[in-house]
């Protein structure tokens, strides 16, 4: 007979580590996804769904099942997304000369004529891949979680313990600093 996600926790709570494993099996695709949206080496993706593992362990005791499982795990991995984000922040600027020959041309082209870019989405993605490895941690996740993820400002603010009003200004200031990255890129290009 399968056990229910509550009595897995309640077995896994009380010391049986065993029973935490089903856990891991059924949500660990969702965690390596959400890692995915902030790391861009696959072994730093590793490393946080193992961190997120770990302390989803350490801390299942403070599940208290109000909400299902799986909000209490993915507010877990955006928080220690967050953290991975603040610790491995480095200095990302780099010269408009080290973009690819299709992220070059498609800014070009988007200068250009703004209306006839969408035939070139994937330097376009590469692009804003680029300007988002140059922005701060927080503006980061603000802009994956706001733009790439379509959460709303609720969610969010339930996902990162944030007030909705951090939030708010958090993704103000986050689109104001991406704003001043491509500035900065097409500076760098035209002059």
């Amino acid at each position: 007979m399968e056990r229910t996600e509550a009595e897995l926790i309640a077995a896994a709570v009380k010391g049986d580590a065993a029973s935490f494993e089903p856990l891991v099996q059924k949500y660990s695709p969702r965690v390596f996804a959400t890692a995915r949206r902030y790391a861009r080496l696959e072994r730093e993706v590793e490393d946080i769904a193992q961190e997120v593992w770990v302390k989803a362990f350490q801390k299942l005791g403070s599940f208290r099942g109000e909400a299902p499982f799986e909000h209490w795990l993915m507010r877990l991995a955006v928080r220690t997304c967050y953290d991975f984000l603040r610790a491995h922040q480095r200095n990302r600027e780099s010269a408009f000369s080290e973009l690819s020959e299709p992220e070059d041309d498609w800014l070009e082209r988007c200068a250009a004529a703004p209306d006839s870019v969408n035939e070139h989405a994937d330097a376009a993605k590469q692009l804003v891949e680029r300007v988002l490895a140059q922005m701060s941690p927080a503006g980061r996740l603000i802009i994956t979680l706001l733009e790439i993820e379509d959460r709303s400002v609720k969610e969010i603010a339930q996902l990162t313990g944030w007030s909705g009003p951090l939030v708010k200004v958090r993704a103000f200031r986050a689109r104001a600093e991406m704003r001043k990255i491509l500035a900065h890129i097409a500076q760098d290009k035209y002059l």
